[in-house]
């Protein structure tokens, strides 16, 4: 059961991990432009970048205090399963190469 614990701990790590990497790229190569295709290119890559944005905004919407604490951790623990299913993607994909 502890091996079952450590993987889950270690997919959900690297969904989030591959989560902030994908925003940030994002923010590097996007930045503020605002035409149709990079309406498109947010769309496709809030698939991957998702759980980061959510947890980011979660947070700084806390620390404002805009919001109360059972909305920040229900949005953590959302962008948590967010992460651990796409951690269990990459995992995946990284064990069929």
């Amino acid at each position: 059961m502890l091996h079952d614990m450590v993987v889950i701990l270690f997919a959900m790590t690297a969904g989030f991990t591959a989560s902030g990497i994908v925003a940030n790229l994002y923010r590097l190569v996007v930045g503020s432009r605002k035409d149709s295709l990079s309406r498109a290119i947010y769309y496709a890559t809030m698939v991957f970048a998702g759980p980061n944005v959510l947890y980011e905004n979660a947070a700084k919407a806390r620390r404002e205090k805009s919001c109360s604490r059972s909305a920040f951790w229900l949005a953590a623990a959302i962008a948590g399963y967010w992460s651990l299913a796409l951690g269990l993607f990459v995992l995946e994909a990284a064990l069929a190469l």
